[in-house]
């Protein structure tokens, strides 16, 4: 009886004592993911992402010790450039640090550790679009902190065939996908509550629907339409 008493004493206390490592162990461990899970999600770009050189961009090459090697290249429409002693080299969609040390590698074959700095001199400035029923739709640059009424206001405000409650802005957020946002603009301006008019990025796309009465009115009498309500 007494050695039975003795080995329920030691069963508990090795209980007592293992229990809390393994519950340790398994809070610690981090829940297993499917790879088809993560494989459908978007690699997002970073909220700040650096600029890409491309077709068209003017930028110096400037060589510490080297001055002789100093050019100004343009990117041509297929994304090379002509480097001297060095021949075509592809850049486009590099970043400045990026392309640095591609001249810095590509120079170094016939130079010995050179020091190279790249200038940027002309370049795609950042921008945003408005389309749609604005009374100037094109492209604009954001020269400054720019909400969406503010984009609207720039391409020339609404026209009469424009609904305000649903204006949608496009903004990429990776290379395969685009994160569109309803905006609702008409109510921000009855209510004067602008925390929802969103800060615009370069690159953003506004579109201005369309309205309804702009659809149908083709094929009403004239007489027709001061009699009707029309909710905009």
């Amino acid at each position: 009886m007494i050695t039975k008493l003795l080995r329920v004493l030691a069963l508990l206390s090795c209980l007592t004592f293992c229990l809390p490592q393994v519950a340790q162990e398994v809070q610690a461990s981090p829940p297993k993911s499917s790879p088809d899970a993560t494989a459908s999600v978007p690699g997002f770009q970073p909220r700040n992402p650096r600029y890409q050189v491309g077709p068209g961009d003017i930028f110096d090459l400037v060589f510490s010790f080297t001055p002789e090697f100093n050019q100004t290249v343009t990117v041509q429409p297929d994304g090379f450039v002509n480097l001297r002693d060095i021949g075509d080299l592809h850049v486009g969609g590099k970043t400045v640090p990026e392309l640095t040390e591609m001249v810095r590698t590509s120079y170094g074959k016939i130079l010995h550790d050179p020091v190279v700095s790249i200038v940027l001199k002309d370049f795609d400035k950042p921008h945003f679009s408005v389309g749609g029923e604005v009374n100037r739709p094109g492209k604009y640059e954001l020269r400054a902190d720019t909400t969406v009424m503010e984009g609207v206001a720039i391409a020339g405000g609404f026209n009469d065939r424009s609904k305000h409650s649903q204006i949608l802005l496009f903004r990429r957020v990776s290379d395969d996908w685009v994160e569109v946002k309803k905006l609702d603009l008409k109510s921000m301006s009855k209510t004067a509550n602008f925390r929802e008019d969103v800060h615009l990025r370069p690159g953003d796309m506004v579109f201005v629907p369309q309205n309804a009465i702009s659809k149908i009115k083709p094929f009403l009498p004239i007489s027709a339409l001061g009699t009707l309500a029309y909710k905009f």
